[in-house]
């Protein structure tokens, strides 16, 4: 899941691939709130994962998220 998203942020957001670990922040990755909807979806549209842009602005870390797209690819 990790490999995904760091794919989606780099072809989709435009985000240094050298920036994107688990354990960066949002803003390490620079995803605003703008970007945070642009990711919600993407992440619908490309893999059916439905997490919203709410969900998506409580978490802090690129880890937070890969963990949020696994459980959510799990009950899909």
């Amino acid at each position: 899941m990790f490999e995904t998203l760091k794919n989606i942020l780099v072809d989709k957001l435009k985000v240094s691939p050298d920036q994107i670990t688990m354990e960066a922040s949002k803003e390490d990755v620079e995803l605003d709130s703008l970007a945070v909807v642009e990711l919600s979806l993407v992440l619908e549209k490309e893999l059916g994962l439905k997490i919203s842009d709410d969900e998506l602005i409580e978490v802090e870390t690129v880890g937070e998220i890969v963990a949020l797209m696994t459980e959510r690819s799990v009950t899909v």
